[in-house]
């Protein structure tokens, strides 16, 4: 850890991270770059902070497919066994070896299951006309539930922003600025956009290591609207808690920048939140952003090139680092 000792002092210090200043949190970053926090919890069983519903809304739609299959074949294995002990009280099954009748027994679970009911095959008595009964109310549950959680997959607000993988250290004005860039990927369009940057440093004091949190000021924190890329400015001056920070000096404090994002989305009708963060290993120094915008051939509207939001060549900057 550093002590620092070209630290501005003018730099503002920001205690409204919800972040804590004690030392035992310095393992790795705060933020993951997807947003989520860099955090392990530990101390309590796992069925007390099992939150299931947040849990499907949240996983990767892949996940969650593969759930929703996995959860089809193992609940009509189970009917499907027990169908196999009422064997001869289904009627109109033509099976002859026992691996034909569980298979017959298995696509009957899953008629019965999704209500749709062929008909060749109808249970008999009390028994297995009681399981099909039981099987249908668990399948009719079991699709609203997730009708349920698919809208609420589909509808969930999220702001559709995408971040340079990198930041950088670029000539601004007649000095030096810290640099990010971010896109929206999609068509929700974002209105009232505010972002917030935040440098977290470790540092030693008194013998002891801790958090600090400090203010970035941003040239242009907010925009009414924001359709095509933005980069987003931090002029290193008197104000910045980067001033006269040399890149040995960022790399030994562990520096993370933390970006806060929020803005509200015509498309949703809703407040949307973004998080992402830069560590001192993704910083760039003596660099520029290309463009990543052109007119079109007819020259009567723009293209934005997505796939050049990283893209960025060497530039001169005043600051030694």
């Amino acid at each position: 850890m550093a002590l620092l000792k070209n630290f501005n002092r003018k730099a503002k210090i920001e205690n409204e991270t919800g972040l804590g200043t004690n030392s035992a949190l310095s393992g790795g970053r705060f933020f993951k770059k997807g947003g989520q926090p860099n955090l392990q919890i530990r101390g309590m069983h796992f069925w007390e902070r099992l939150n299931i519903y947040h849990s499907l809304l949240s996983m990767p739609f892949w996940k969650f497919l593969v759930l929703i299959l996995g959860f089809f074949m193992a609940i009509n294995l189970v009917f499907a066994c027990i169908y196999l002990a009422f064997i001869d009280h289904l009627g109109g099954m033509v099976a002859t070896t026992p691996l034909e009748k569980f298979g017959e027994a298995f696509f009957f679970s899953a008629q019965t299951f999704t209500t749709v009911g062929y008909g060749r095959i109808n249970p008999i008595g009390f028994g297995a006309s009681l399981t099909a009964s039981l099987e249908a109310l668990t399948g009719l549950m079991t699709f609203a539930l997730m009708t349920g959680l698919l809208y609420g997959r589909f509808a969930r607000p999220r702001a559709y922003i995408r971040y340079s993988k990198n930041a950088i250290f670029a000539p601004f004005k007649d000095g030096t600025a810290f640099m990010f860039r971010m896109v929206p990927y999609t068509k929700n369009y974002l209105m009232n956009v505010e972002v917030r940057m935040t440098l977290a440093i470790r540092v030693t004091e008194d013998g002891q290591t801790k958090n600090k949190f400090f203010n970035m000021p941003l040239d242009l924190a907010k925009a009414t609207t924001m359709t095509a890329n933005w980069t987003l400015v931090h002029p290193i001056n008197e104000e910045s808690p980067m001033y006269h920070l040399s890149k040995e000096d960022l790399m030994n404090a562990q520096a993370e920048v933390l970006i806060f994002v929020q803005g509200y989305d015509e498309s949703f009708s809703s407040t949307v939140f973004s998080r992402s963060s830069y560590t001192y290993e993704e910083f760039v120094y003596g660099a520029k952003f290309t463009l990543m915008y052109n007119s079109n051939e007819n020259n009567t509207s723009t293209v934005l090139h997505l796939d050049m939001l990283d893209d960025y060549t060497p530039a001169e900057i005043t600051e030694k680092y």
